[in-house]
């Protein structure tokens, strides 16, 4: 583990699907060393794989198959900031279309359970607008979307 700092995502058991997942699904993601138990605990036997050190575009994370007793919610996600309404549903699809959850404002979940915030980088420029009416205008049609709709942000923005 090379980097400092490591995000550790708890699992029961999937920490290698996920990795695998991740880094056919997002670009500057990639699967590094896995390390197999070498002796049983209480979630596994000797063998099992114990933790899963990947990145998600760039981010540097340790997936442990801890077992079951902690579950995911959404005060936890990764945001990943999209460039144009094609970039958006590709992410999207692929979260939603493997087993994930569509939500509200942007927001997905896969099927482990973590959140995603699919997030054009139109609608955090909107948001940002000096002209705060036109901001408030963005806001509002995000508030009724699941997936942001780009075309949909930027009529917002010209009212």
């Amino acid at each position: 583990m090379a980097s400092k700092n490591t995000i550790c995502l708890w699992y029961d058991g999937a920490a290698l699907e996920v990795a695998r997942f991740y880094a056919e699904t997002f670009p500057d993601s990639a699967v590094g060393n896995v390390v197999h138990a070498p002796g049983d605990y209480p979630s596994g036997k000797e063998g099992d794989v114990l933790t899963v050190e990947f990145t998600v575009m760039g981010i540097p994370c340790l997936g442990l198959n801890g077992g079951p007793e902690f579950s995911h919610n959404e005060s936890f996600s990764f945001q990943v900031a999209t460039d144009d309404q094609a970039e958006t549903d590709r992410l999207w699809n692929a979260i939603v279309g493997n087993g994930g959850q569509e939500s509200v404002c942007g927001w997905c979940k896969d099927k482990w359970g973590i959140s995603w915030q699919i997030t054009p980088r139109v609608l955090t420029d909107a948001l940002k607008n000096p002209d705060r009416a036109a901001a408030r205008r963005a806001f509002e049609a995000m508030m009724k979307m699941g997936k942001i709709d780009v075309a949909g942000v930027e009529r917002a923005l010209r009212g």
